[in-house]
C-alpha cells in the first residue's frame, strides 16, 4: 500500500474553478437580496403588478448573468475553444429568449413596467458586481 503524503493531496486553492464557484454563489445571493428588496418596495408601491414585474425582471436580469457564469464553470475543464463556443452560443440563446419574452409580454398588463425595468437594471448590476467581487477576492494557487 502506498501512503498518501501531504504533497500528494491537492489543496482547495489548487482548483481553478474555485473563483467561478464563488462568483456563482455570491451572484445568486446578491440576486436573492435584490429580489427580496424589490419585492418589498414594488409590492408596497404598485401591488401585485409590481410583484410580478419584479419576478420577471429578476429572472431576466440576474438569471442571464448567472447563466453565463454557470456555462463557463461547466466548460472549465474543456478546451478554450469549447468554452468560447458554449459562451457565445449561450449569449445568442439568451438574446433570442430575451426578444421572445419581451415580445410576448409587451402588450400584457399583468406586470408593472417600471418595476420590471428597475429590477432588471438592479439585478444586472448587483449580480455582475458580486460575481466580479467573488472572482477578484478568491484565493487560488498561482504556482504549483
Amino acid at each position: 500500500m502506498t501512503e498518501s503524503t501531504s504533497s500528494d493531496q491537492l489543496s482547495p486553492y489548487d482548483d481553478h474553478r474555485r473563483p467561478l464557484k464563488r462568483a456563482l454563489r455570491l451572484g445568486a445571493m446578491g440576486l436573492v437580496v435584490v429580489t427580496i428588496a424589490s419585492l418589498a418596495i414594488w409590492g408596497g408601491v404598485r401591488g401585485t403588478p409590481g410583484l410580478l414585474g419584479v419576478l420577471v425582471g429578476a429572472a431576466i436580469g440576474g438569471g442571464f448573468v448567472l447563466f453565463t457564469a454557470a456555462s463557463v464553470l461547466l466548460t472549465a475543464r474543456t478546451t478554450p475553444s469549447t468554452t468560447m463556443a458554449v459562451v457565445l452560443g449561450g449569449w445568442l440563446l439568451k438574446v433570442v429568449i430575451l426578444i421572445m419574452v419581451l415580445l410576448l409580454i409587451k402588450d400584457l398588463e399583468f406586470y408593472d413596467t417600471m418595476a420590471l425595468f428597475v429590477t432588471v437594471i438592479c439585478a444586472l448590476a448587483v449580480t455582475l458586481g458580486t460575481e466580479v467581487w467573488g472572482v477578484v477576492t478568491s484565493n487560488v494557487t498561482y504556482v504549483s
